[in-house]
């Protein structure tokens, strides 16, 4: 049992109100439950109950046990004097609580309230063995109830990535085209090496680097070497193409003082990634990428539709690159541009969160409602998270659905929030049969 147990049958009046009394006995009516307070303080702010006849309006504080009260010092805290009404699941204490002004706490216990089958039923998803903890029962939810929350879980998604987006655009002064550069190099490390990408947004600024994305050999040069991917000074002769760029870097590094924070190669990961996907083939992708398009942000916000906004993404590697795989080996065959999945992969991580947190920003829902369109144009993606919906018969037939999948599995269902998702809820909650022996009232 939980307290967030207690909060869903306090919040939705899930429990016998017939003979409402608080445990010294004194009737009791609940007018307005409240609502749920996110900040410090009683757990629900502006309840409204009539409790022997006298109307109360304040806070309503919420436990498992009414020991809890003492646990938590509350009988010390003024911040507290303010609650009308204690509900816990059950009452482990014989007298009353006080306030700091001496005056009683009115206690109202849940549990000899509460239909047996609704916690049973709470129990049963915590205990779940399956990642997804309503798999066994999802039959007997609607199909508009688990669309629905998938439409919320994706919601949910897109703000707290836009609002990501935004805490970086304020760290970067409001600057949209540096925000968009820092967002897309770190979604350029495909996962395996965001970290190195995200390190190199932060060691060669946008501002420095859009200074020379006129030359396709100085934004090579200055990506390649401040990424540590190009010769040491002091080492080997390279052939002429490393050569060239190690002193294109060398000159701007001096120019800039990009030197003392110029990455180590140690920091970039090659284990399990095939030759195209290797890091300096990437960062020669992202370099045509930026020389052809360096106002990148400005066309993303200009992109009415999917073909044109996944056309940002199209980038093909500098000759060099097309026949090495590392600096100075040559590749078995030619390398590709970045394929179609990659920028399909870059266009929902990318522009989708860019574009949505735009919205936020700016409040023009246009950008948001593009962002959605997107991804529904877009095909789902295929992982181990989508693949457990999918074995529910809940295969996801675009971006958005899967998107909404993962953010169900990550944010609801491994945190065991199923009271705070919809297809949960609909499992515990009372009989539809309201003179069920064990329905509450």
């Amino acid at each position: 049992m939980t307290e967030a147990f207690v909060a869903y049958l306090w919040r939705l009046q899930y429990f016998d109100q017939r003979g409402l009394a608080t445990t010294a006995g004194a009737p009791l009516r609940v007018l307005a439950p409240g609502r749920p307070n996110p900040h410090a303080g009683a757990d629900f702010a502006e309840a409204q109950i009539e409790l022997d006849g006298l109307r109360w309006a304040g806070a309503v504080e919420i436990h498992l046990r009414t020991s809890d009260w003492l646990r938590h010092g509350h009988q010390q805290n003024q911040a507290y004097d303010q609650v009308v009404l204690h509900v816990v699941w059950q009452n482990d204490l014989p007298g009353p609580l006080l306030r700091t002004d001496g005056s009683a706490v009115p206690l109202l216990e849940l549990k000899p309230r509460t239909a047996p089958h609704l916690a049973e039923q709470f129990q049963l998803l915590q205990t779940s063995p399956t990642t997804i903890a309503c798999a066994p029962q999802l039959p007997q939810v609607g199909p508009l109830t688990v669309a629905s929350m998938f439409d919320k879980a994706l919601a949910q998604r897109l703000e707290r990535k836009a609002r990501l987006v935004l805490a970086q655009l304020a760290q970067l002064r409001g600057d949209w085209e540096e925000t968009a550069y820092h967002v897309l190099l770190a979604n350029f490390g495909f996962k395996t090496n965001t970290e190195a990408f995200a390190r190199l947004a932060q060691a060669l600024p946008y501002r420095v680097l859009r200074k020379h994305t006129d030359s396709p050999a100085a934004t090579e040069a200055l990506l390649l070497g401040q990424a540590g991917w190009l010769p040491h000074p002091n080492g080997p002769p390279p052939d002429d193409y490393l050569q060239a760029r190690q002193a294109e870097y060398l000159h701007l590094a001096h120019k800039y003082d990009l030197a003392p924070h110029q990455l180590g190669r140690h920091l970039w990961k090659l284990l399990r990634l095939r030759p195209a996907n290797f890091p300096p083939v990437r960062l020669a992708q992202l370099a045509a990428l930026l020389h052809r398009q360096p106002q990148w942000f400005a066309q993303l916000k200009a992109a009415a539709s999917l073909p044109t906004a996944q056309a940002l993404f199209a980038a093909t590697q500098s000759d060099y690159w097309r026949q090495h795989y590392l600096p100075g080996q040559p590749a078995a065959a030619p390398l590709g541009g970045l394929g179609k999945t990659s920028q399909q992969n870059l266009l929902a991580n990318t522009a989708v969160p860019l574009l949505a947190a735009y919205s936020l920003h700016t409040g023009e829902a246009t950008y948001l409602d593009r962002a959605v369109a997107f991804l529904e144009q877009l095909p789902a993606e295929r992982n181990h998270l989508t693949q457990q919906w999918a074995a529910l018969g809940q295969t996801a037939r675009h971006a958005a659905e899967a998107q909404a999948q993962i953010e169900l599995i990550n944010e609801f269902c491994l945190p065991k929030k199923c009271l705070a998702c919809q297809i949960g809820a609909a499992l515990v909650r009372p009989k539809a049969n309201k003179n069920a022996p064990d329905a509450p009232r």
